[in-house]
């Protein structure tokens, strides 16, 4: 942390309440809501994101002289590595059976949110030499609360690679995101994939239409309890089946929807009368996330539609330059969502096992490299030459 004479103080916070919502969101900026004061208060109030779930809030923040916040990050004392969906259980492994004891951690990101993202948030106004102070201060931090390792997962590919300047190793993974090319409607898009490509996703689109499943679009002052609550059986069931049990409450969607209904873009599905599966969207200057989906019983294809064609026909209408469709998923390049790099850098104390990390990750980050540009050989994209019509 800065010494004494430096003009600037770092603290760190056990709750994000603690530090002033428009303080935190000058830093945070507009762009992405995950990072936005009111989305981590919610996981913290609802029990999702606390102590007894092994997320235990450590907001760094840093202030001048007169006590203005000028950066940022939302950090959090880690006793496991779940819900983080950068995997480092072989690390923790090796790291025990070296005789270390690899938890706990300090973990830079949104719980629950493998959502690319600021991570180390500075003012508009600060000197972006406080990035710098920053970064410095959490290792401080990482040294006195006697922790293995720090890690700032999910961060911005600029972020990412000063801190690789400072000496955080660096990780690199993938996702699968849709770009907006200026499309006019969802068959405007439509017109840009092969011939094949476009059948089928048209073939899928009308299944589900035919299937007498109706769709709905919820935002805003649209969504109700009723709603949450059937969101919520599908994320439970969902949950259920993947992790054995649901990292989010109840509770958190009931915050969300009361702090930040303008920013969520809930897509339901009805099938007679009943609402049996929904996608759970959120939206940024010019992004739209998805990141929860769940279903009750067997509709083919429906996870298409509401996951990957109705947000893409939701960006469409409203001029947002991307969707970012979240973690893992292949099926996502078939149906125009390219792959992407994520980055994440990783601060380890012990310097041998920095050293045989260090080395993991250099042949890590050559595979990625080589999968991604692998994966973008099956563009679904026509050629130059192929007609757009079909």
């Amino acid at each position: 942390m800065p010494d004494g004479s430096s003009p600037y103080r770092l603290t760190l916070h056990g709750s994000i309440a603690a530090i002033p919502a428009a303080a935190w969101d000058a830093c945070a900026g507009a762009d992405n809501p995950f990072v936005s004061h009111a989305f981590l208060l919610a996981l913290e109030e609802s029990r999702s994101a606390v102590r007894d779930s092994g997320w235990l809030p450590q907001h760094a923040v840093v202030e001048d002289e007169s006590g203005s916040l000028l950066a940022a990050a939302p950090m959090y004392l880690k006793s496991h590595s779940y819900g983080e969906y950068v995997f480092d259980h072989g690390w923790a492994d090796a790291y025990m059976r070296a005789g270390g004891r690899y938890y706990p951690k300090l973990q830079v990101s949104v719980p629950f949110t493998p959502v690319p993202g600021p991570r180390l948030m500075l003012h508009p106004q600060a000197d972006p030499a406080l990035f710098d102070l920053l970064a410095k201060g959490l290792i401080d931090a990482a040294f006195q609360r006697g922790v293995s390792s720090l890690h700032v997962t999910f961060a911005r590919e600029q972020e990412w690679r000063r801190l690789g300047e400072l000496g955080f190793l660096q990780r690199q993974a993938y996702q699968f995101h849709w770009s907006n090319r200026g499309y006019a409607s969802f068959d405007d898009f439509l017109k840009d994939l092969s011939s094949r490509k476009r059948k089928s996703l048209r073939k899928e689109r009308r299944d589900v239409a035919e299937s007498g499943v109706e769709i709905h679009t919820l935002s805003g002052a649209a969504l109700e309890p009723r709603h949450w609550d059937a969101f919520f059986r599908f994320y439970r069931s969902t949950s259920d089946r993947k992790w054995g049990q649901p990292y989010l409450t109840r509770g958190f969607f009931d915050r969300i929807g009361a702090s930040m209904a303008d920013k969520i873009v809930l897509v339901l599905a009805e099938h007679k009368g009943k609402y049996v599966a929904g996608a759970l969207n959120l939206r940024g200057s010019d992004t739209l996330y998805g990141r929860n989906w769940g279903c009750l019983g067997d509709y083919p294809f429906l996870h298409f539609e509401c996951c990957y064609y109705r947000a893409i026909d939701y960006a469409i209408e409203h001029g947002l330059a991307r969707v970012e469709a979240g973690a893992q998923g292949e099926h996502k390049l078939q149906r125009g969502y390219l792959p992407t790099a994520t980055h994440s850098a990783h601060w380890i104390r012990e310097p041998s096992f920095r050293q045989a990390v260090d080395d993991y990750l250099s042949r890590e980050r050559l595979h990625i490299a080589r999968t991604i540009e692998a994966l973008a050989e099956h563009t679904p994209f026509r050629q130059e030459n192929e007609s757009a019509e079909a």
